[in-house]
């Protein structure tokens, strides 16, 4: 059984700065509307949850792990570095996981996160991510469409240099987990029309 994901990197010093790279990614984000019309929008579907979507947004589906994408995006893939978007993920992805010599399910207990060893920053492919904090910074009910609500955590996160420890970033993994649907949605990007999007959805 594995408790936690495990990171190479012991920070030796944290120094308090926020990278240039993290604030520009958040400021080009908050420049996305949550009023969103008809003829600007397109529908995506993800296990009887259908999401109204900005029509600039791309989809790239692998099974039950889809990534969408809201902005520039070298390679679409969860938890791959400067790919802004995020995650939607269905049970095969976060059930009995293989990780190490045991396997991950995910409870909304623990920060998603599915393989062990150290992962690039969002931001910085020369950086690397690390836990903030084992406490979320935020949880509670948030609703996805009529009659449906997801567990809703957010958790503190750092990026560290590889070399000394010190912190280049933070920022915060929020994850919406619907139990029953058995749908995870995970954003690192604190993309700004995601939550009226989950909000407004439809079920069919």
């Amino acid at each position: 059984m594995r408790k936690r994901f495990s990171v190479l990197i012991v920070p030796a010093a944290v120094a308090v700065l926020v990278a240039p790279a993290a604030a520009s990614a958040a400021s080009e984000l908050s420049a996305v509307s949550p009023s969103l019309s008809a003829p600007q929008t397109k529908v995506f579907s993800f296990r009887g949850m259908n999401l109204k979507i900005p029509a600039g947004w791309k989809v790239h589906r692998d099974g039950d792990r889809v990534v969408v994408v809201t902005g520039k995006c070298k390679n679409p893939e969860p938890f791959a570095p400067n790919c802004r978007g995020f995650w939607v993920f269905g049970p095969k992805a976060f059930t009995n996981v293989p990780v190490g010599g045991g396997s991950l399910t995910y409870t909304g207990k623990e920060q998603f996160h599915p393989f062990s060893g150290v992962v690039p920053c969002p931001f910085n492919a020369k950086t690397s991510w690390y836990p903030g904090n084992e406490k979320a910074t935020s949880t509670g009910l948030r609703q996805v469409g009529r009659g449906h609500r997801a567990m809703y955590t957010a958790w503190p996160n750092l990026c560290l240099t590889n070399d000394e420890g010190r912190r280049t970033a933070s920022f915060t993994q929020r994850e919406w987990f619907l139990p029953t649907s058995k749908i995870l949605i995970v954003d690192v990007w604190n993309t700004r029309a995601l939550s009226d999007v989950l909000k407004r959805a439809t079920w069919s």
